[in-house]
């Protein structure tokens, strides 16, 4: 007999979720108009059936209170003497309690250091307030050795903050520490530090990934790696989640079982695994999150599961709502309720359905990452525009993987703190657990049709979600039956593998490509059958990889780097992964050295050398003639001033011609360089100019319009943080006559050579 559900909880979940989008969404009158609407449908339904009045007024009474939760924390934030004194850009001196583990992030000019203090004493204006409130810090490299649970005591300046629980940003000089940490975090801090030990002799891919899997200690993950989990619908392994939760505790449990703790004892030693967890993870509002559905996940295990999981679920939803309102518009609180209300509805019926012809156990393997995979999708399209279509299979084949690596890495740094080579041991079994991990991500993402784009308009996202609630409805009998489960296996494994056919791409008389790497560049001049000349590869070898595959290209007779910014050569290993590749040329200047050591790495790997560029030779490279421009022969070698700064200005700047069009190509040439370049070649003209520096606002105008371009290329990425392009550059050339074409909005940009001059063909 199926076991019936309390629809109660949800319900109440469903209108705290409501008020807590109504509260961060909707100005005053309308969040009036919104509660006015609530009340007036209660009333109805309380008088079309009075049975129902104890659940309606619950209804309304938790809307109330997270709406009210919502108001009070918005005022209790906006109006407290820290922000007041923010929206003044006061100097403060403050006096507080670091909440987050300090991060060193790449700033424009210099690196910096990211935290949030807790302040409890604020003096500026001559005024010292006692308070409890919290601000973001932007700190220089002393902050990044501040422990977590640490009070400082520091002087700078405030500005404003974006965010519901921030008060303000603290520009902050260098930290008084005034006590260290607790025992409980410099226990914690151990920990993570002997899991870090204990894998550190492993490869650097794995390395990274024990700890981030434990703990959601990131810091050592690198991009391609995270964007080849994203591609493969892995990401929630690199983050803290219920799942790490689930297996830690759970593990701990069944120590505890085989150790003989029954009865109470055994939620006692659950509640100091959870405990112990959120120490370990950190007390951020993401980790609490994870550590709630974790506990969901596990009070759900056991007999009547359904009733106990929903009912937890819904709980924990107004209850988290309740303390925190704005998690309501948070995409990782979707993420976590949307996947365990799938695994707790959809998986046990698909699992019963498969169960018929599979072992039970592979039904669960199936069933579980597919019910989760499902319920997520509209909310991973909208945060990244792609429905991956090797998300069910790459969960699939990592679960059996996934505990043994958590608990070994955990086990690793616990006995590690004793007896280090016992943790190096321990260590090892984790890094062989998550090497298929990352196997599994890295193979996935090269798959032909990993993923697909996928709009993240209104429009696209309400299709997408009724073609979820149709499919998930569809699957049951689907999955019941060998022939058609297996079918259905057979046509994703077909879509996945084979590529499928783009009609008209890339067109027969193309002759340059921009392809769509995000925010970076990456350049193709096509130079015969099969082969073409690379300038710049883009911030991600998968994304420029996937470009040249589908422009047929297996010969690359030359590759040149304009300069080492990470947007401009991080993707080189794409380039040289499976093709021949003559040789690697970069500007002399060799500025920031970090790039040029990855540059060097990457094309040692492939046994090529790396020269630079040679000014004013004209040569010949298959069909192209190219002409390096810029840097002159004077420039300087060595960076100048702060790492990168000298960077864009000794950008390789190249002129090419093929089937006739002419092509400047410009690098992240600045304003000081386009000037020195105009004045050595006056009367320059080209057909095509790809815009210097993702059409940053930086730039000659006067320079770039004299050189008439038909056609202006714009690489740039969607929703980047720079302001690029800007339009009062964008305006100035397309009035002029040329055609603009930039890869957030058109996505693969193909040139062709046509007799009445260059044409476009795009591709998203």
């Amino acid at each position: 007999m199926a076991e019936r559900v309390d629809v109660r909880m949800p319900l109440l979940a469903a209108g705290a979720w409501l008020a807590g989008l109504a509260a961060q969404l909707l100005p005053g009158p309308l969040l009036g108009l919104a509660a006015g609407l609530v009340l007036l449908a209660a009333l109805a339904a309380v008088a079309c059936d009075r049975g129902r009045l104890t659940t309606v007024a619950a209804v309304v009474l938790v809307v109330a209170a997270v709406g009210c939760s919502a108001a009070v924390r918005a005022e209790q934030t906006a109006t407290n003497p820290v922000a007041d004194l923010a929206r003044e850009r006061a100097a403060v001196t403050v006096t507080g309690t670091v909440v987050a583990d300090p991060r060193p992030v790449e700033g424009g000019f210099a690196d910096r250091v990211l935290t949030r203090l807790e302040v409890v004493e604020v003096t500026g204006r001559g005024t010292t307030t006692r308070l409890v409130t919290r601000v973001l810090v932007l700190g220089d490299e002393p902050w990044a050795e501040v422990r977590l649970g640490s009070t400082v005591r520091v002087t700078g300046r405030l500005d404003t903050a974006e965010g519901e629980d921030l008060a303000g940003v603290l520009v902050a000089g260098t930290p008084q520490l005034l006590a260290g940490p607790g025992p409980w975090w410099r226990g914690a801090d151990a920990v993570r530090s002997s899991i870090r030990d204990a894998v550190a002799h492993r490869p650097a891919d794995q390395a990274a990934l024990v700890p981030a899997l434990v703990t959601g200690d990131d810091q050592l993950l690198d991009e391609e790696l995270e964007e080849d989990f994203r591609t493969t619908g892995l990401t929630h392994l690199l983050a803290v989640s219920g799942t790490n939760l689930t297996l830690v505790v759970g593990f701990l449990l069944l120590l505890a079982r085989w150790c003989g703790v029954r009865g109470r004892g055994m939620y006692v030693v659950g509640a100091l695994g959870i405990v112990g967890f959120v120490l370990l993870a950190r007390t951020e509002p993401s980790v609490l999150r994870a550590a709630v559905m974790g506990s969901v996940a596990l009070l759900a295990l056991g007999v009547h599961a359904l009733q106990r999981g929903f009912r937890a679920l819904g709980v924990a939803v107004v209850v988290l709502l309740l303390v925190q309102p704005g998690l309501a518009v948070s995409p990782g609180f979707a993420l976590s309720v949307l996947a365990t209300a799938g695994i707790l509805v959809l998986a046990p019926v698909w699992r019963d359905a498969l169960a018929r012809w599979t072992p039970r156990w592979v039904a669960e393997a199936v069933a579980v990452p597919l019910a989760a995979q499902l319920a997520c999708t509209p909310v991973v399209a909208a945060l990244s525009g792609e429905v991956s279509l090797v998300a069910v299979a790459a969960n699939l084949v990592v679960a059996p993987v996934v505990g043994p690596a958590t608990v070994l890495g955990l086990a690793g740094g616990l006995v590690g703190l004793v007896w280090e080579p016992a943790g190096r041991v321990l260590g090892t079994g984790a890094g062989w657990c998550v090497g298929w991990i990352v196997a599994v991500a890295d193979r996935g993402a090269d798959l032909p049709t990993a993923a697909v784009g996928w709009g993240t308009g209104p429009v696209a996202l309400a299709l997408l979600a009724v073609g979820c609630v149709l499919l998930a409805l569809a699957l049951r009998p689907l999955l019941a039956r060998r022939s058609t489960a297996l079918a259905l296996a057979a046509v994703l494994a077909v879509v996945v593998l084979v590529r499928p056919p783009t009609p008209g791409w890339p067109a027969g008389d193309w002759v340059v490509a921009m392809c769509d790497v995000g925010q970076g560049d990456a350049l193709v001049l096509r130079s015969g059958p099969g082969e073409a000349v690379v300038v710049d590869a883009g911030p991600e070898p998968g994304a420029v990889d996937r470009c040249l595959d589908d422009l047929g290209v297996e010969r690359v007779p030359l590759v040149v780097l304009t300069h080492f910014h990470a947007d401009h050569v991080d993707g080189l290993a794409g380039v040289l992964d499976g093709r021949a590749v003559g040789a690697v040329e970069t500007t002399p200047v060799l500025d920031p050295a970090g790039g040029v050591a990855d540059v060097d790495a990457a094309a040692a790997a492939a046994g090529l050398e790396v020269r630079a560029a040679s000014y004013g030779a004209t040569r010949r490279v298959g069909q192209v003639t190219l002409q390096a421009l810029w840097p002159l022969p004077t420039a300087t070698t060595r960076p100048t001033g702060e790492p990168g700064e000298s960077a864009n200005d000794g950008s390789v700047v190249l002129l090419a011609e093929l089937a006739g069009v002419r092509v400047l190509l410009t690098g992240d040439l600045e304003p000081p360089g386009q000037a020195a370049l105009a004045r050595a070649l006056p009367g320059l003209r080209v057909d095509v100019l790809k815009l210097p520096h993702h059409g940053s606002r930086y730039q000659d105008l006067p320079f770039l319009a004299s050189l008439e371009a038909q056609v202006v290329l714009v690489s740039v990425g969607r929703d980047n943080d720079y302001g690029h392009p800007a339009d009062d550059v964008l305006g100035p050339l397309a009035a002029a006559g040329a055609e603009v074409r930039r890869t957030d909005e058109d996505g693969d940009v193909l040139v062709l050579a046509t007799a009445d001059g260059p044409a476009t063909r795009t591709r998203r």
